[in-house]
């Protein structure tokens, strides 16, 4: 009897999902109790099924092709629906003290950080994550960060912190622009964001903020911001980021600056608080909000 749905081996994309959220073949074997070769071989059985990589190998570790970012994206928000259903029927954990939802940039670029060095105080509160970037309800989460305008209504709130949005590229795309003025931006590649449920600042926006100038150069459109992300690191087009949130990968040098403009952003980042959060939730609330 065919199946219903043409996947290939779940064990290779669990394997893959693992890989590419660490961006490490050796972590993600940690992860999942296995050795860094079984993670490797069922990663190229994988590539080789789908005639795609998903990786580019490097000596000192690897990181996502653009097709390799499209899969994770959309792999990883099947997971993440199907983990919600299975947290809402099990009901919450007990070993769960504090479960906080975010998307995928807040979570990879701000969030997770956060938590590794709330740990280093607090190394007795099991923090948790919900990463979805669907704006579904999630019931069972003590905390939401988000991001947009602030809804006084719902959940206590707290304002995180509020960004820049500037034109960020690759070091190599750069470079081919002739110089970094907002005329030679302007008739560049540049790739756009259109996702539902969304309100972002778009290209047009900004530059009728920071210029008289409207973008005439070649329009890329994805429906994910980690995917654009991933499509300036290749070198693509330039893409628009919010400049604290996406801090780490300036200091990594994996995307630059393309010039001086920038627009204050419209909406903050804020903390949402169930009513229902727990104690130590409620301590890891106070900890994010003094930093």
């Amino acid at each position: 009897m065919k199946r219903p749905y043409d996947l290939p081996s779940m064990t290779a994309l669990v394997c893959f999902e693992a890989a590419a959220r660490h961006q490490s073949f050796k972590t993600a074997a940690r992860e999942l109790n296995v050795t860094p070769a079984a993670v490797s071989h069922q990663i190229k059985a994988l590539e080789t099924e789908l005639g795609r990589d998903l990786f580019r190998r490097h000596h000192r570790g690897v990181d996502l092709t653009e097709m390799g970012a499209f899969l994770f994206v959309n792999l990883r928000k099947g997971f993440e629906g199907m983990s919600d259903t299975i947290r809402e029927i099990r009901g919450r954990a007990e070993t769960d003290d504090v479960v906080v939802r975010a998307t995928t940039a807040v979570s990879a670029f701000w969030l997770t950080p956060k938590i590794s060095a709330f740990w280093k105080t607090h190394p007795e509160i099991v923090i948790s994550q919900i990463v979805m970037d669907t704006a579904a309800s999630s019931g069972s989460t003590d905390l939401g960060i988000h991001y947009g305008p602030v809804n006084t209504e719902m959940d206590a709130h707290h304002v995180l912190f509020r960004d820049r949005i500037v034109a960020l590229a690759s070091p190599e795309f750069a470079e081919r622009i002739p110089s970094l003025s907002l005329k030679a931006l302007a008739g560049a590649p540049l790739i756009h964001v259109a996702a539902a449920d969304t309100d972002w600042t778009g290209w047009a926006d900004w530059f009728s903020t920071v210029s008289d100038m409207t973008p005439t150069g070649k329009s890329i459109t994805v429906n994910n911001y980690m995917i654009a992300l991933q499509m300036a690191q290749d070198g693509i087009g330039a893409v628009l980021g919010w400049e604290r949130l996406v801090g780490p990968l300036l200091e990594a040098g994996k995307l630059v600056h393309l010039s001086d403009a920038a627009m204050p952003s419209p909406w903050p980042f804020y903390l949402a608080v169930h009513p229902r959060a727990s104690p130590r939730a409620r301590v890891f609330r106070d900890w994010l909000i003094s930093q």
